[in-house]
């Protein structure tokens, strides 16, 4: 017998009725149930009126929508701010409770603690579920009851904790339950309404959980391979899921689930994947126990490093955030960055490395630029990636770590293929001269029509004295 005869499920990071944790707690225990997403307006004042991950949230949406219709039931949509939004459709449809799944940035917390008590004011309950972890809080601790700070162990406690076979939530949901969109709370909310447009890039992936579908039946005929092929940006070799991750159109569960089973049959690149889905539960699991982490160093003695500032550190910046820096690789990977919101899982690394020990910029000017372009910006992943490359992080790269963007290149990109597609002017040097343009003989750079300083940028750091330069920089915390 259900708990609640009328509630009220609030779609967040979970855009999808498959496998929803807080959808199915809310089918079993209302009779009747509300859906409704929300633009919050609190969210969406910061971003740019053509930001692509609102469209894609927006088509994302449109496919929930769709879906709970076909279901019987509807999805009311509202720009607004959430934290108000909620109590007062609460209190218009009369619900009892308010489901949703957990969510662990500190902002959100502070959202739902505001929710939850004026929910609590007017006598209704407000219930989250775990949904985008597959381990929370204090579900895995180390043996001094404790959170973990270094993944190897947290990863063998992972695993170990983790069933032979994570089920779906539920395998058979109560639809019926689902209530349409009354009239009286029914709105439009186009894009155009909420002060957006769809931009000139927007993102190539397909929207939804259908999109979300497909976009894992492709990578599991590439899985086994995983391993292999991850590293080089020019290959195919990434799933391409975390957008998909990001917004919860499909289930952390059903990837686990693959990657686990896959494992035990013996696929190296499916162990590789699910090392990297463990490293997304670490991360969120450092957010939530160590939430100073959004502003400062996990690492409190990082907090003494000086970081290059002042017009020549603006100007590096913005060499690096444009594709101007003179390193190809890095290059190209901000530019696939800024053109199309994606940036392969390496060059990742590579950017970071470069902003923080080539440049000494402060790793929080690089994770502001990331949130701001990702379309798979998440806080968690990227704060603990960006603490992670610049050594300040819970079991970061050592300080003394410091990638050669050349060799980098040369290693990952051999031939070129990455850095010309996003670098066209440098398409006619050899798969030997495209790394490093200004160690080019001038004869072969007048024959590829490249003229350094014009048609592209001369290096603005020499990689071998700033390793020196970072090496000092970070040496002082050391001794």
């Amino acid at each position: 017998m259900a708990q609640f005869e009328r509630g009220l499920m609030w779609f967040r990071r979970d855009l999808r009725i498959d496998d929803n944790a807080a959808l199915s707690e809310a089918l079993l225990q209302c009779e009747a149930l509300f859906c409704v997403f929300i633009f919050d307006a609190d969210i969406l004042a910061s971003l740019p009126p053509d930001d692509r991950r609102v469209s894609f949230i927006h088509d994302s949406v449109s496919g929930l929508a769709h879906d709970l219709q076909a279901a019987g039931g509807g999805l009311i949509v509202r720009h607004a701010a959430a934290c108000k939004a909620i109590p007062e459709l609460a209190r218009l449809l009369k619900v009892d409770v308010v489901y949703a799944g957990r969510d662990y940035e500190p902002q959100a917390c502070k959202r739902d603690d505001q929710v939850s008590s004026a929910l609590q004011r007017e006598g209704r309950s407000f219930v989250l579920c775990k949904d985008q972890v597959i381990f929370e809080k204090n579900e895995l601790l180390n043996g001094e009851n404790r959170p973990y700070r270094v993944f190897t162990p947290y990863k063998n406690a992972w695993l170990k904790a983790l069933p032979a076979m994570i089920p779906s939530v539920v395998s058979a949901l109560p639809l019926s339950r689902l209530v349409p969109v009354p009239a009286h709370v029914a709105q439009p909310c186009e894009l155009e309404d909420m002060g957006f447009t769809r931009p000139d890039h927007p993102i190539v992936i397909a929207a939804g959980s259908r999109g979300a579908q497909a976009l894992f039946v492709d990578f599991l005929l590439r899985l086994d391979a995983y391993h292999q092929s991850r590293d080089f940006p020019a290959l195919k070799g990434p799933s391409y899921l975390s957008v998909h991750l990001r917004f919860g159109t499909i289930s952390i569960r059903q990837l686990v689930r693959e990657a686990f089973q896959s494992m035990a049959a013996g696929s190296a690149g499916a162990a590789t994947w699910l090392s990297e889905l463990i490293w997304r539960d670490f991360y969120f699991m450092i957010l939530y126990h160590f939430p100073h982490v959004t502003e400062t160093c996990f690492k409190p003695e990082y907090e003494s490093i000086s970081w290059e500032s002042g017009p020549e550190a603006d100007c590096c910046f913005e060499a690096w955030c444009t594709g101007k820096t003179g390193f190809p690789i890095v290059d190209a990977a901000m530019r696939q960055l800024n053109q199309t919101g994606y940036m392969h899982n390496r060059l990742r690394m590579i950017a970071a490395s470069f902003l923080t020990k080539d440049l000494g910029i402060d790793w929080r000017r690089g994770e502001r630029y990331f949130a701001m372009t990702l379309n798979d910006f998440d806080l968690a992943a990227n704060n603990g990636g960006w603490q992670w490359a610049a050594s300040t992080g819970c079991d970061a790269q050592p300080y003394f770590r410091i990638f050669n963007p050349v060799e980098q290149s040369r290693k990952f990109d051999a031939q070129g293929r990455f850095i010309r597609r996003y670098i066209p002017e440098l398409a006619g040097l050899s798969d030997k001269d495209i790394h490093a343009p200004w160690l080019t003989p001038k004869k072969a750079l007048k024959d590829a029509g490249i003229e350094l300083g014009s048609t592209y940028p001369p290096p603005i750091v020499d990689h071998a004295s700033a390793r020196k330069v970072a090496l000092a920089r970070y040496g002082i915390i050391r001794n």
